[in-house]
């Protein structure tokens, strides 16, 4: 395991506010809340839809987050989930995306940041939408080929992927490389590498997943190897003013798999190589592990990912209320917090968290008339007014 450098304590784990900036390696952020990609299955031929995706994207672009991450987008047609996925591998899929993008640049509210993060299906790939029942394709639906660390199947019922030789990680690597080039041209601030969810890179990097027993499979070290490699691809492909992160597995739920000290030692390697933040997200490597699913569940691994390694690091999974977000800011846990079905279930959640902390509140022009001082009807829709209603 690494040992590294981390700042001093006292000046690591400032308290901070959910509404102060955030510097994220070259990039900066109004505040600390982040939307985190959430898949909408819902592109043609990786294209993004023109009118899903813009309602979608500029929606979300006046939700008063910082910083607004865009789905999970295969950087090659055989990375997809599905045949809905979002993608970004050639002239079409990136004029679709700019499209989108530029219609929700011109809504969001000032200072707001637009990510993407970049994926591979792997073996989790050629599969239906999750309202079809999000199994694999049959051979009357279009299935393609999906490559993994090893050529072990998902789950029974599932396709056997190819394990990639060193040709086909050299594709992978390059598909990753160009994807992120063109989301440079899109005019994305902030790139993330996903290693996680049980995703091409994480199968890599779960012995769960990889059985291998060439220098790309065993040993810590090697299971980092290919992940590690593209971070770096990646990384160095891409502008300085550009921010690179990625989002890792802070733990796959079970003693065989990934553990947090192996979260650690990834997010330092990360660091090493130039990457400004991780994301800490858990599971998904494999079906049929329990896991404990309860408010905060996942934020002491993104704690101790950040405490331990240095890295920048954003917690996410069920954070839905003003109060709890602030309070893993404020208490050193994580630099930021990620939200996805908080965002869809309430699209101005940023605003509404701004005015329950006590923080001015930040409209498009047009809506200025929802100013407390000028809409008396603000303090009636408080929950405390209308108990008292």
């Amino acid at each position: 395991m690494r040992k590294f450098c981390v700042p001093p304590p006292e000046e690591f784990t400032l308290s901070a506010h959910l509404f102060d900036p955030l510097a994220i390696g070259p990039v900066s952020v109004p505040n600390r809340i982040a939307v985190a990609p959430m898949c909408q299955y819902s592109a043609h031929d990786g294209c993004a839809d023109p009118d899903w995706h813009t309602q979608h994207l500029m929606t979300l672009a006046m939700s008063g987050a910082g910083l607004v991450m865009v789905e999970a987008t295969a950087v090659e047609r055989a990375g997809r989930i599905s045949h809905g996925c979002l993608g970004l591998w050639d002239e079409a899929t990136q004029a679709a995306l700019a499209r989108v993008m530029a219609a929700a640049r011109r809504v969001a509210l000032p200072g707001t940041k637009f990510g993407i993060q970049l994926a591979h299906a792997g073996r989790k790939g050629s599969a239906r939408r999750p309202w079809e029942d999000g199994r694999s394709l049959s051979a009357s639906e279009d299935p393609w080929p999906t490559p993994s660390a090893s050529a072990l199947p998902f789950a029974e019922g599932w396709h056997t992927p190819h394990a990639l030789d060193e040709a086909g990680m050299a594709r992978v690597l390059d598909a990753f490389v160009q994807a992120a080039r063109r989301a440079v041209a899109v005019g994305f601030e902030v790139l993330e590498v996903h290693t996680a969810h049980g995703y091409l890179l994480h199968q890599f990097l779960s012995p769960l997943a990889n059985r291998r027993t060439d220098h790309y499979g065993g040993s810590l070290e090697n299971r980092q190897r290919f992940p590690l490699a593209v971070a770096r691809a990646v990384r160095a492909a891409v502008p300085a003013h550009v921010a690179v992160g990625a989002r890792i597995t802070g733990t796959d739920w079970t003693p065989e798999g990934i553990s947090v000290d192996e979260a650690v030692d990834f997010a330092g390697a990360l660091r090493e190589e130039g990457l400004h933040y991780v994301c800490v997200t858990t599971g998904g490597i494999a079906p049929g592990i329990r896991i404990p699913v309860a408010p905060d569940y996942q934020v002491p691994f993104a704690e101790q990912v950040r405490s331990r390694s240095g890295m920048l690091t954003r917690a996410v999974g069920l954070i839905v209320a003003p109060g709890q977000a602030q309070a893993i800011v404020a208490g050193g846990r994580a630099d930021q917090v990620a939200l996805a079905r908080a965002f869809l279930d309430d699209p101005r959640w940023g605003w509404h968290a701004a005015e329950a902390l006590g923080r001015p509140q930040v409209f498009p022009p047009q809506y200025d008339r929802l100013a407390p001082g000028a809409w008396p009807g603000a303090a009636l829709r408080r929950p405390e007014a209308a108990r008292e209603g």
